[in-house]
């Protein structure tokens, strides 16, 4: 049997892919498997997982003005013909798509050559990818109910998001993993594998604030971290909390794992991976979305999982240092709410998500080879 995933673009599209992954290697069917799109992402876990990467071009196609627009149409145009050539020498007896951009040349092809197509939504407004492929998908799988109005009921189910077994990992002692005493409580800060500018600064300015109360590991984006410890040196006044402070650029799977396990509130941007993975530890997090201007699921994201009880929203044009201690100081002075979010949270997210997408294209699979 052969398996061909496709999305990309972002960790929130890639990642699921390789949590499928991780089951349908252990399965006895034991399928070939291939990532199709114009670069690996993460070449290191396609070669863990022994799936090999087929190029094929995509363009992305943007909400706002740019050049690159005119010059990805031509990007998409030639892409369906390099995706239609490379799935009839490979064709898959199901293709497992997880949207974004990189997936819209290949979900095409599909089309053409009547290969099974089974998408994964992650956000609770569907992004145009999947809009495109939900009328010729065997099956749609969603993470929240918000999204159920825009799939055929018939060929739908709400089912999460699948996660990394690594970051569903329970280590025994997550502070001595993370090398961060546990004498406090710890705050993690994330704006997702990319980091985000607006919270580090944010987060910055509340330092002197915070850092008598807790500790706070910042997880602040590639190529930051010197700019960001240079900047906190320079405003933490009291020189003797400065080491109650960490700050890295990115956080494999494992360390993601330990810091959920430790910390007792996350502060995220909206991006489903993220909010998922922490909604399995049971941890309580604030939310501070991407403008819907930039990011038209971010928000919806974010109000569709704090409605549960599960976390606090704060939108980034109203945010200030006062506003966002604030919000940290009252969910962690009060442990009855602290324990509300925290039970919500983990009644939000199933954690079999990974194995049910499997499953379901195991049966695709066998009944296209048949």
């Amino acid at each position: 049997m052969r398996i061909l995933f496709v999305g990309g673009g972002t960790g929130g599209h890639f990642y699921p892919l390789i949590a499928v992954a991780e089951v349908l290697v252990s399965q006895p069917q034991r399928p070939e498997l291939y990532y199709m799109g114009p670069e690996p992402f993460d070449a290191s876990l396609l070669e863990q997982h022994q799936i090999r990467f087929i190029y094929c071009p995509a363009g992305k196609l943007r909400l706002y003005f740019s050049i690159q627009n005119f010059f990805d149409v031509f990007r998409n145009f030639f892409g369906i013909f390099v995706a239609i050539f490379k799935l009839y020498i490979i064709y898959p007896d199901v293709i497992f798509s997880k949207g974004g951009y990189t997936s819209v040349p290949v979900l095409i092809a599909a089309k053409f050559l009547r290969i099974p197509v089974v998408i994964h939504e992650s956000d609770a407004v569907p992004g145009r990818a999947n809009q495109l492929a939900k009328n010729f998908a065997r099956y749609i799988a969603i993470s929240y109910p918000d999204a159920a109005q825009f799939f055929a009921a018939g060929r739908t189910a709400l089912i999460g998001i699948p996660i990394r077994a690594a970051i569903l990992a329970r280590p025994a002692d997550p502070f001595a993993q993370i090398g961060i005493p546990s004498d406090l409580p710890l705050l993690y800060v994330t704006g997702g594998s990319l980091g985000a500018e607006r919270i580090n600064n944010l987060v910055l300015r509340c330092l002197d604030d915070l850092l008598p109360h807790y500790r706070i590991f910042h997880q602040v984006g590639p190529g930051r971290r010197d700019d960001i410890i240079l900047t906190a040196k320079s405003l933490i006044t009291d020189p003797e909390l400065q080491s109650r402070y960490f700050v890295v650029e990115r956080v494999d799977a494992p360390a993601v794992s330990a810091l959920l396990s430790a910390a007792s509130l996350v502060i995220t941007r909206a991006g489903s991976t993220t909010l998922f993975e922490i909604a399995l530890h049971g941890k309580p997090s604030i939310i501070i979305p991407i403008p819907e201007d930039i990011s038209r699921d971010q928000r919806s994201n974010a109000y569709a999982f704090a409605r549960t009880g599960a976390a606090s929203v704060l939108e980034e044009r109203n945010l200030t240092e006062s506003l966002l201690t604030s919000e940290i100081n009252s969910i962690m002075s009060n442990p009855t709410h602290w324990h509300e979010m925290s039970q919500a949270a983990l009644a939000f997210a199933p954690a079999d998500a990974a194995l049910k997408v499997a499953d379901i294209l195991l049966q695709i699979g066998e009944e296209h080879k048949s």
